[in-house]
């Protein structure tokens, strides 16, 4: 396969400090989870290949995943270089904490103001934590689809639905590339 078979986009991740962003990128690119909390610095770009069915066709996809700090300090400074260029992303929310599914809005509008109106897909974060659960399945739903967007219970920890929330980024993304 040469690179011109390869469609290239970039992936944000947005969400509060210690939702798990880190740890979901983690699972997916390599297959591990730690749950030692180490805060992001600055950002973090990490690559993997996927393929995502189009329907008709299958479409290799590059996705060079970018991974922010969540402190709110830092979101400003970081914003206009980090979002980008951006062709979607993947906004992540504690499932253990209502307020970082509120959050979501501004950082889904500072995402929009610079990298325009992009696929998003959401990740409810933390569903191995079912006892500690705050944020129900059906307002993850509801905020999703206020931006026509898939919603996912997931878990970096146990793996859970993690390859899902990437693979539907794929499918949007390659639906929206592919029609522009």
């Amino acid at each position: 396969m040469n690179d011109d078979d390869l469609m290239k986009v970039k992936v944000c991740f947005i969400g509060d400090a210690g939702v798990g962003k880190t740890s979901l990128i983690k699972r997916f690119v390599l297959d591990v989870f730690d749950d030692r909390y180490i805060a992001t610095i600055g950002t973090k770009v990490t690559k993997k290949i996927i393929e995502v069915d189009n329907g008709e066709s299958q479409t290799k996809v590059m996705m060079l995943v970018w991974d922010i700090m969540g402190q709110k300090g830092f979101r400003e400074l970081l914003r206009e270089a980090y979002f980008f260029g951006a062709h979607g992303a993947i906004a992540v929310c504690d499932l253990t904490n209502k307020e970082t599914l509120e959050e979501l809005r501004y950082w889904i509008k500072a995402l929009t103001d610079v990298a325009g109106d992009v696929p998003i897909v959401f990740a409810g974060n933390k569903a191995d934590l079912e006892n500690e659960a705050v944020v129900k399945e059906a307002d993850l739903q509801e905020l999703a689809s206020k931006y026509n967007a898939k919603a996912f219970l997931a878990s970096a920890k146990t793996g859970q639905n993690v390859e899902n929330v990437f693979k539907a980024l794929g499918a949007a993304m390659s639906a929206k590339l592919g029609s522009q």
